[in-house]
Formats: C-alpha cells, structure tokens, sequence
C-alpha cells in the first residue's frame, strides 16, 4: 500500500481593509489650540478623525 500524502493545512485570510490616510489608522488627530486675540499656539489636543470617523478604516467612497 501506498504511503498516504498530507495535506498542508492553509491559514484562513482575512482582507486587511487599507489604513485611513490621514490618521494613519488610529481614528485620532491632533490639532493646534489657539487662544487670544493673536491666535498664539498653545498646544494640541485629540479628536475623532473626521475622514473615517474614528474607526481606523479608509472608506470606500
């Protein structure tokens, strides 16, 4: 009797869905606090990425 050949099991691939491109993926931008009359930068703070609203995936659109 022939010996018997296994079969190579394959890994189920999932699509990987393309990184939104302006926050790179993490849903979250930074943008520039300013205060006063001149409009000074004080710092920067977080918010929901608008282009993808905060899920981290470019849309299709």
């Amino acid at each position: 009797m022939a010996a018997r050949k296994t079969t190579a099991r394959r890994k189920a691939t999932v699509p990987q869905s393309a990184k939104c491109g302006p926050c790179n993926g993490t849903g979250e931008v930074a943008r520039t606090v300013r205060v006063g009359r001149k409009q000074r930068p004080v710092g920067q703070q977080t918010g929901i990425c608008l282009a993808c609203l905060g899920s981290g995936e470019a849309s299709t659109d």
